[in-house]
C-alpha cells in the first residue's frame, strides 16, 4: 500500500495528476490503425478521356500576368519632381504676398522646405522700408535664429561699426538674410534649399523696392548674380542684376560679410574699399535726386 502511495506522489511530481479513465489503458496492446485507402485505378472512362490539347507550334503563348504599376509618390501625381513642386509652391506663396508682413507670414507658414522645421525662428527683414538700401546677409546663424532678427549678436555689432564708419546706421536701410531659416549646425544651404527659398528673396526685393542692394557674403552674392565665383572676385563694383517680378534690373554691390573680416588683412582692406564705394555712390545719388 505504501509503495502505491509513493508511486502516486511520483506521478504527481511528474505532472500526471489527473485520471483520464477509470482503469489503465495498455496503448501498446491496441490494434494498429488501418492503412490509408489507395486511390482507385483509372477506369475505362478515364482511359478514353482525351489529354488536354497541346499548343500548336508557332502559336502565340498566353501573356504573363502583369503586375499593376506602382502608385506615384505623394505629391507627384502629375509627374512633377518634388523639388520643382516645392519651388512652384514657394513662388505662388511669395507672389500672393502684397506687403512685407504678408511675406513674413507666408514664409512662416511654408512647409515645403525642411529648414523651417529645424529652425527656431523664421528670420524676416527688419528695418526701414521702403528705403534707399536693402542689405542682404548670409543664412541666419545661431544668434539670429534665437532672436529672430537679422544681423544679431557679435556679427551685428561688427556690422554696426562698419556702417558707422561711413555715417550709416541700421535705421537707414532694410536688413534681411538670404534665406529665412538657419541650416542645422550652420552648414551651407544646399542648392535645392536655395532654389526653394529664392522666390521669397526675389519677392522681398520687389516689395521693398530699394534703390540699391548690398549682398554681403558668398551666398547672397552668388544667388543674386548667378555666378559661382567667390566674393573676393565678385566684390568691388556695382552691377545690374535682373530680379523676377521686377521690371528693371537693380543695382547690386557684393561685399564681404562681417564674419569674413577676421580672415586676413586683405579681407578687411576689401571691406573698407567697398564701404567707401558705397558712401561715394550714395552721395552721388543724393546730389542727382
Amino acid at each position: 500500500m505504501m509503495e502505491a502511495l509513493a508511486l502516486l506522489r511520483l506521478y504527481a511530481d511528474w505532472g500526471a495528476d489527473t485520471a483520464l479513465d477509470d482503469s489503465p489503458t495498455d496503448w501498446l496492446a491496441r490494434p494498429a490503425a488501418p492503412p490509408p485507402a489507395m486511390p482507385a485505378p483509372a477506369g475505362p472512362a478515364d482511359a478514353a478521356r482525351p489529354p488536354p490539347p497541346r499548343p500548336q507550334q508557332g502559336a502565340p503563348m498566353p501573356e504573363p500576368r502583369r503586375t499593376p504599376p506602382a502608385r506615384p509618390a505623394a505629391g507627384a501625381e502629375d509627374g512633377m519632381p518634388l523639388l520643382d513642386r516645392a519651388v512652384q509652391q514657394a513662388t505662388e506663396a511669395a507672389a500672393a504676398a502684397t506687403t512685407l508682413a504678408e511675406l513674413h507670414a507666408a514664409m512662416a507658414g511654408f512647409g515645403a522646405c525642411g529648414l523651417r522645421d529645424t529652425a527656431t525662428h523664421t528670420v524676416a527683414a527688419a528695418g526701414t522700408a521702403p528705403g534707399r538700401l536693402l542689405l542682404i546677409g548670409e543664412p541666419p546663424d545661431a544668434a539670429e535664429d534665437r532672436g529672430g532678427t537679422p544681423f544679431a549678436g557679435p556679427m551685428g555689432e561688427l556690422l554696426d561699426r562698419m556702417l558707422a564708419s561711413i555715417g550709416l546706421a541700421r535705421a537707414d536701410m532694410l536688413l534681411a538674410p538670404v534665406i529665412p531659416w538657419r541650416p542645422p549646425g550652420e552648414r551651407p544651404p544646399s542648392a535645392a534649399e536655395l532654389r526653394i527659398c529664392a522666390p521669397f528673396l526675389h519677392r522681398l526685393i520687389v516689395l521693398a523696392a530699394p534703390a540699391r542692394v548690398i549682398a554681403m557674403g558668398n551666398t547672397p552674392a552668388r544667388l543674386l548674380t548667378g555666378e559661382s565665383t567667390g566674393i573676393a572676385r565678385l566684390r568691388g563694383r556695382w552691377r545690374e542684376v535682373p530680379i523676377p517680378g521686377r521690371a528693371a534690373p537693380i543695382a547690386l554691390l557684393p561685399m564681404r560679410h562681417p564674419s569674413q573680416l577676421g580672415a586676413s588683412p586683405t579681407a578687411r582692406r576689401d571691406a573698407w574699399k567697398d564701404l567707401l564705394l558705397l558712401r561715394t555712390t550714395l552721395d552721388h545719388d543724393k546730389d542727382t535726386d
